[in-house]
């Protein structure tokens, strides 16, 4: 990737640590999957914290707060992750280098959000039906290549599981007005046929925040290669 340009600023990840945070239920096997080879064409240093299912929230913060101790880095995340990422981006704008969102879910109050309904009822199946009956209607609603990585990171995060997903579907992402002050350039990857993270969100998205781009990838080519999702969040910042 060549480094972007914006109104004269480089967006240049060389050398840089790129901390990158998982999706709700997912992990950091798929993000290092997802992120890894992208990042290395870029130059940069991929940190894929393990989700802690516990505490997930403050978990990916402090994943954030210490990979920045030695200097400023690039932040992001799928979903739930890309909110966290950019909300910490706009908290700390000198520490941040670039926002890599994949997936967006959702800007301001989850509401009525599909991502965030589609947590509540998992958690919700969890608690009443356990891990194996959930993970089999899942699949039943789910391409084969989620429902594999979802078995997977499920397994590995239960019994905490529930906990993570109420915890994400109430969390309060920056709204399109927060956006509007994000200094960091934003680099947007959305799947044009996701039910759970719309388009439309990543939209909002690059429209709000001054420095953005978007690159668009399908479920297939996701399946196909989970590093087409990377690719494209770097494709998005090199347009920049």
């Amino acid at each position: 990737m060549k480094a972007g340009q914006y109104r004269g600023v480089a967006v240049d990840l060389r050398g840089v640590s790129t901390v990158l945070l998982p999706g709700t239920g997912s992990d950091d096997d798929y993000v290092y999957r997802a992120f890894s080879h992208p990042l290395r064409e870029a130059g940069a240093t991929l940190v894929a914290p393990p989700p802690r299912p516990d505490r997930l929230i403050d978990g990916y913060v402090s994943a954030l707060n210490d990979a920045a101790r030695d200097g400023p880095i690039g932040v992001g995340g799928v979903s739930i992750g890309a909110a966290v990422a950019a909300a910490w981006a706009l908290a700390h704008p000198d520490r941040a280098v670039a926002v890599l969102a994949a997936l967006p879910a959702w800007a301001g109050p989850p509401g009525t959000a599909p991502a965030a309904l589609a947590a509540r009822y998992s958690a919700s199946q969890l608690r009443a039906e356990g891990l194996a009956a959930t993970t089999t209607q899942m699949r039943d609603s789910s391409p084969p290549w989620l429902a594999d990585e979802l078995a997977r990171s499920w397994r590995a995060q239960w019994p905490q599981l529930p906990d993570a997903m109420e915890e994400a579907a109430a969390y309060v992402a920056p709204s399109c007005a927060d956006l509007t002050g994000l200094d960091t350039p934003l680099a947007v990857a959305a799947a044009v046929d996701d039910p759970i993270h719309p388009l439309q969100v990543a939209l909002d998205w690059v429209t709000a925040a001054p420095r953005a781009a978007l690159r668009t990838v399908t479920l297939d080519q996701l399946g196909a290669d989970p590093a087409a999702l990377g690719a494209a969040c770097l494709a998005a910042l090199a347009e920049l």
